[in-house]
């Protein structure tokens, strides 16, 4: 497969993943809290939902001569999200999610290989769009699925594709404050090393195994701590040689 027809096997894996846990929900259950602070499940799919329409409109816009949406259509979806009951925002944000999926496998070859679109971190491809859409679909979808099961993880081939987009995550949404220190990072399920720098100079993530202290954990919860999905509750068996984890976690408070 190429790499997007890779990155969208892994989006269907989420999507059916996301409609296993939230469609056999009945109208009560809907409204309980998910892991995402202040949200309820419903508005998580209304987030997942809103965020599908606007995708189909990138998508549009990067497989042919239309332009992106303005600000104004953005702001029009959400509206409208918004004010949908509980049960219309999952039912209709998994099948807004569905049709996303359904109108990428529709490309051509050609609008395939073709494809740029400007998105609010520069141009990307079709594979660089799809991975953007996969941080967000993945890791809120473990917001809906841990909500009902307190052992869920985000699955190892979401996470293999989201590990190489984590150093542009930690850089954004990193908050050092007074910490000062350099972490090597061993990653398993998949095998991966890093390096974690928190100091004065920002939060940087990059490849390597330098650091003065070590943390082993598998893939898919270093992809949770990143944003902000791995509190006490929610951490598995790991190795830790020098590393305060609830340092670690006020570094990463999540967005």
């Amino acid at each position: 497969m190429t790499n997007s027809d890779h990155v969208l096997a892994v989006l269907q894996h989420s999507q059916a993943l996301l409609t296993k846990a939230a469609a056999p929900l009945l109208p009560d259950a809907v409204t309980k809290p998910s892991y995402a602070s202040e949200w309820s499940i419903a508005q998580v799919l209304s987030h997942l939902g809103s965020g599908a329409e606007i995708f189909t409109r990138f998508l549009v816009a990067g497989s042919t001569s239309a332009g992106p949406p303005e600000r104004a259509d953005l702001m029009a979806i959400w509206d409208e999200w918004n004010a949908k009951s509980p049960e219309r925002q999952v039912t209709d944000g998994l099948a807004a999610n569905t049709n996303f999926l359904e109108r990428v496998g529709e490309l051509t070859s050609a609008q395939e290989e073709g494809f740029r679109v400007q998105m609010f971190t520069g141009e990307v491809d079709l594979a660089g769009f799809l991975l953007v859409r996969l941080g967000e679909h993945a890791v809120h979808t473990w917001d809906v699925r841990v909500a009902l099961d307190p052992t869920a993880t985000i699955p190892e081939d979401a996470a293999e594709l989201l590990v190489p987009r984590l150093s542009e995550i930690a850089n954004r949404s990193g908050k050092a404050g007074d910490a000062d220190l350099t972490i090597a990072v061993q990653l398993t399920d998949p095998e991966r090393q890093l390096s974690l720098r928190v100091g004065a100079d920002g939060v940087r993530l990059v490849d390597g195994t330098l650091g003065d202290a070590t943390l082993r954990l598998p893939a898919e919860a270093f992809v949770r701590l990143i944003y902000g999905r791995m509190d006490a509750q929610h951490t598995p068996a790991l190795e830790a040689d020098g590393v305060d984890l609830d340092l670690l976690r006020a570094v990463f408070p999540g967005f």
